[in-house]
């Protein structure tokens, strides 16, 4: 059978423009440690889910502010790509909701198989905003059989609400994701730009094909198709922050997996796990086995030395998994037909404009066709809110109005303007002063 190979990776930005040269170097660290035959073969999609990708200013107005940003993540993907393969990649997706993005490549020979995409976009931070929030794209990729057989492909990705003890929070962000991100119909085609949801563009390479007839189904959960979510989740180690004396239980490298001091121990107060266990928070998914230490919260220090012996914590943050890339096992009724297989799940090294450590998956996906009238409905926790366009869009008009007051009072570029502004003004009222009184 004909499988999919991706690679995913989810990593928080900090609002800082990405070392491209460095992130490159050490893109692909997590499928190098995969098996043989996964490493040497290019994957077929690269997904990126990139969480405070740059300030609230230029992410809330999007567009041209936000587009050097994406731009170097492309260059990252292409040199990552050059050093090892003879091979080219097509970005098929660039979206965001806010300050949360979503890149996906795709492979040259594979990018021309995608019949379709949609799109979607959720905030949930203050005021369903986007300084929180999820961003979706639904691929379907037609396989070798007849273009009708296609492989529905989800990627989310997402920002849930931060700290030790909002636990609930995030569970309700997880409830909004499923209720609200609710995916448009993309029907563009010959590779034209197309104007979907609030009018914002997107590109998509497609060929002549649109959604399939009678696919109802909007939300991150439909029968016919894999869904993968990656983001900076969030969930913590402790309900609380730490107390100073806890810092001294902090993991650290180079030591035995007996010492309590080794972040195994830490990991099980994983709350992520733990709310998955009980199905407070994403029913359904699952997620490979974790083998790599906490992804955040490094110091400064930690983040400028480029070899370092300790790990250097932050002592207001309990050391967490917050970064994190879960996954759909099987699609329903197919059982291990239609099984993903992880290859490797591993951090990446510590880059100095963050705090955090980006996070890879490389998995296996079978390419199996499931059409919608032989497909079993999926369990879905929560039902699509009826409101969720009206609340989507008075969100976004939120989001502008905050972007513009944002852009002029905490960029050097916005401060000129409205200096340049009130100086313009006043210059206009001198003038009319002047011939009145004359």
């Amino acid at each position: 059978m004909e499988s999919l190979t991706l690679y995913i990776l989810t990593y928080n930005c900090a609002r800082n423009p990405v070392d491209v040269d460095r992130f490159a170097y050490h893109f692909f660290d997590a499928l190098s440690l995969a098996d043989n035959s996964s490493a040497s073969t290019p994957p077929d999609f690269i997904v990126l889910s990139l969480q405070e990708i740059a300030p609230i200013a230029y992410a809330f107005l999007g567009g041209s502010f936000l587009a050097p940003y994406f731009a170097s993540f492309t260059q990252v993907v292409q040199r990552a790509v050059s050093q090892r393969w003879d091979t080219h990649y097509v970005n098929i997706v660039t979206d965001n909701s806010g300050m949360t993005g979503l890149m996906v490549y795709g492979r040259s020979d594979v990018a021309e198989r995608i019949s379709s995409i949609d799109t979607a976009r959720v905030g949930f931070g203050f005021q369903q905003m986007g300084n929180k929030g999820a961003v979706g794209a639904r691929l379907a990729y037609a396989t070798q059989n007849t273009p009708d057989d296609t492989v529905d492909l989800t990627f989310v990705a997402a920002h849930l609400a931060p700290t030790e003890y909002a636990i609930q929070r995030r569970n309700e962000d997880w409830r909004n994701m499923v209720e609200r991100l609710v995916f448009d119909r993309v029907t563009s085609r010959n590779g034209e730009t197309m104007e979907i949801g609030d009018g914002s563009e997107r590109t998509a390479l497609l060929h002549g094909s649109t959604r399939r007839a009678g696919d109802d189904c909007r939300g991150i959960f439909i029968p016919t198709s894999y869904l993968f979510l990656a983001g900076d989740l969030n969930y913590r180690t402790a309900n609380a922050s730490p107390r100073q004396e806890d810092c001294a239980r902090f993991p650290q490298s180079e030591v035995d997996s007996a010492n309590p001091r080794h972040f195994s121990h830490l990991l099980k107060e994983d709350q992520l796990a733990r709310e998955m266990r009980h199905s407070r928070s994403f029913q359904g998914l699952s997620e490979a086995p974790i083998n790599f230490p906490p992804t955040y919260k490094y110091t400064n220090a930690a983040r400028q030395a480029a070899a370092c012996e300790e790990w250097l914590w932050a002592s207001t943050r309990w050391p967490s998994w917050c970064d994190r890339v879960l996954y759909l096992e099987t699609l329903p009724g197919l059982g291990e037909n239609a099984r993903v297989r992880p290859l490797k799940y591993n951090a990446l090294p510590l880059f100095p404009t963050s705090d955090h450590r980006a996070v890879a998956l490389s998995v296996s996906v079978p390419a199996l066709p499931v059409r919608p009238a032989d497909a079993t409905p999926p369990a879905i926790p929560f039902r699509i809110d009826p409101e969720w366009e009206r609340k989507r869009n008075a969100a976004r008009r939120k989001e502008l109005v905050v972007g513009c007051l944002a852009y002029l009072g905490w960029t050097w570029e916005g401060n000129g303007l409205l200096l340049a502004s009130v100086v313009g003004v006043l210059g206009a009222w001198l003038v009319l002063r002047s011939l009145f009184n004359a």
